[in-house]
């Protein structure tokens, strides 16, 4: 497996990985596919980005992992996302999580903010097993289908 920041070119690739998750896990905060030009923008190089890296194997993306200035974060604070083919094995995440983690060193970051459906349990896990502790709960965050979901942001201090 080989982590490399993303590219620009990566965009249709990443995008069909993220469209892939999306619809087989039903657990993602995002609930509609996304275009290649708006991936691009939201997770490679859009103003709100800050890193964007993605793990490959045989030259295949297998993985991807962002930290952005999305939302309304504290000073010095990112927002973290993660997605990847194979959740809970592989190591995919880890390997990114290294990686992203010392890259949010490097830009000075004190915290990375995540935030995860109550009903992704396999999200949640994966942060936790990472340090983040709950920060803040959002209730009853509706779906596009009208159904309400936690939404539990999860920090971690890198400072």
């Amino acid at each position: 497996m080989k982590i490399r920041p993303s590219v620009h070119a990566d965009a249709a690739e990443l995008a069909a990985l993220l469209n892939e998750v999306v619809a087989q896990t039903g657990t993602s905060a995002l609930e509609e596919p996304l275009d290649e030009v708006t991936f691009a923008d939201w997770f490679i190089d859009g103003p709100l980005m800050l890193t964007s890296l993605l793990a490959e194997h045989e030259g295949r993306a297998i993985g991807f992992q962002t930290v952005s200035r999305y939302g309304d974060l504290p000073e010095g604070w990112g927002d973290i996302g993660t997605f990847t083919r194979q959740p809970g094995r592989g190591g995919v995440g880890s390997a990114l999580f290294e990686r992203t983690r010392a890259e949010a060193v490097r830009l000075g970051l004190v915290a990375l903010k995540a935030t995860i459906r109550a009903d992704n349990e396999a999200g949640l896990a994966y942060y936790a097993s990472r340090g983040f502790e709950d920060y803040r709960v959002d209730r009853a965050v509706p779906l596009k289908d009208g159904r309400p979901v936690d939404r539990i942001s999860k920090v971690l201090r890198l400072a």
